[in-house]
């Protein structure tokens, strides 16, 4: 299993590509919560190793306060990390599709 960090921000639809987004901005959600993606990350299977909801991706520091989101998980995957941020979208849109409904 492949180990990597996932940042809130790389799945952002608010930051550019240039400061850490990594999926396309279609795919991207509007303000993750860490909450949501850690729910997200164990519900498609994934081994969440480690959360820190005080880290701030280096990258941001040039950005506004309001975009500068914080928290990062540490997790294991059978799959890529493209693979895997896609796949975390997707469930967090999923989430909040179903509490909308509510």
């Amino acid at each position: 299993m492949k180990r990597f960090v996932i940042w809130t921000n790389e799945i952002d639809a608010r930051i550019p590509r240039k400061y850490g987004r990594e999926v396309p901005k279609n795919l991207a959600i509007d303000k993750p919560t860490l909450l949501e993606i850690v729910d997200a990350a164990k519900t498609i299977g994934l081994n969440v190793i480690e959360i820190d909801d005080k880290a701030l991706n280096p990258r941001l520091s040039a950005l506004d306060d309001t975009l500068k989101v914080r928290g990062r998980i540490i997790v294991e995957s059978k799959h890529g990390k493209s693979k895997t941020l896609k796949l975390i979208t997707q469930k967090v849109r999923e989430f909040r599709k179903q509490h909308r409904k509510k």
